[in-house]
């Protein structure tokens, strides 16, 4: 079976100020180290929308509501100091989370062995009611309830290696008991929260807070015994939030994690999936800043992917 990559135009049209981290040139970057003969095999496909009442699987209306509300008609309009609108960013919002939720579907269908979506804006920060740190909506937290609730699956779970926590996935899937969080993150470092004692309403989320100047032996040590509390948990999917800011280039953070390293975690995790569920697994982007190593990065993650797949 192939691999799938998804992504859509709008996720170019989600511009942010000058200066700005989250910016366009990340997605063409990734689009850039994509184009190499080695990634023809890849299942190219457009990311569809999502209908907006997918954001309420784990957002209240009220925040779908604020968010929408905010879409300037040119220009931008900020939310907060990182997060902020452009005309076409609910759209791109939408495709993002549509895009994840048509992998679900095509993985569990058995069209594609895993997949990876290249979209903007990314998820991993948003709360229940809450905009931040980029991000608008959980998109992967958005996709594990989708895959939940809408194809029946009984144990999803959500594996995240950004560098900066993912508050928001923990937020939205806090007193759900049947996904599983693993994040691996920079601590101290933005948001704050992370700490190895921040487990769930169920004991299913296990944070991995990494030091600043850490890198690949340590990531390794602490996700191997996080991957093993996973197997335990037997997941029938895995959505991935790949972050690729913990490597070593990336001006937003402090670990020193390499492409040899990304392409380690993502060998884990496909071991894990064929263990417990025959290789499904969904990968969504996240972030990862320095937009040379997001490009070598994310080339090392999906030729993984297709790998495994083959």
């Amino acid at each position: 079976m192939s691999t799938l990559f998804l992504t859509h135009e709008t996720g170019l049209a989600h511009v942010t100020p000058p200066g700005h981290p989250e910016q366009v040139a990340r997605l063409e970057a990734i689009y850039k180290a994509l184009r190499d003969p080695d990634f023809d095999a890849l299942d190219r496909r457009i990311a569809p929308a999502a209908a907006p009442e997918e954001v309420l699987r784990c957002h209240t209306a009220e925040h779908m509501n604020t968010i929408r509300a905010a879409t300037p008609e040119s220009g931008s309009a900020g939310l907060d100091p990182d997060t902020f609108m452009a005309p076409d960013s609910w759209k791109a919002a939408m495709h993002a989370i549509g895009g994840v939720e048509a992998a679900v579907d095509a993985v569990l269908a058995g069209e594609a062995a895993n997949a990876f979506i290249a979209m903007r804006p990314p998820g991993h920060h948003a709360e229940h009611q809450k905009a931040m740190g980029f991000c608008l909506f959980g998109t992967v937290a958005i996709a594990a309830k989708y895959a939940l609730d809408a194809r029946s699956l009984s144990r999803v779970a959500v594996l995240d290696f950004d560098v900066h926590h993912g508050n928001g996935t923990q937020d939205l899937l806090w007193d759900e008991a049947r996904a599983m969080f693993v994040s691996s993150h920079q601590m101290p470092l933005y948001p704050g929260s992370g700490a190895a004692n921040e487990t769930g309403a169920h004991g299913q989320i296990v944070n991995l807070p990494l030091t600043s100047g850490s890198g690949g032996h340590e990531m390794r040590t602490a996700w191997e015994t996080a991957l093993e509390q996973a197997r335990d948990f037997a997941p029938e999917l895995i959505l991935v939030s790949a972050g690729f800011d913990a490597h070593r280039d990336d001006p937003l953070a402090g670990l020193n994690w390499t492409e040899a390293d990304f392409a380690w975690i993502t060998h884990a995790i496909c071991d894990l999936a064929e263990d417990c569920c025959d290789g499904r697994v969904v990968s969504s982007l996240e972030g990862g800043y320095d937009l040379t190593a997001l490009g070598q990065s994310v080339a090392a993650h999906v030729r993984v992917l297709m790998e495994r797949g083959e």
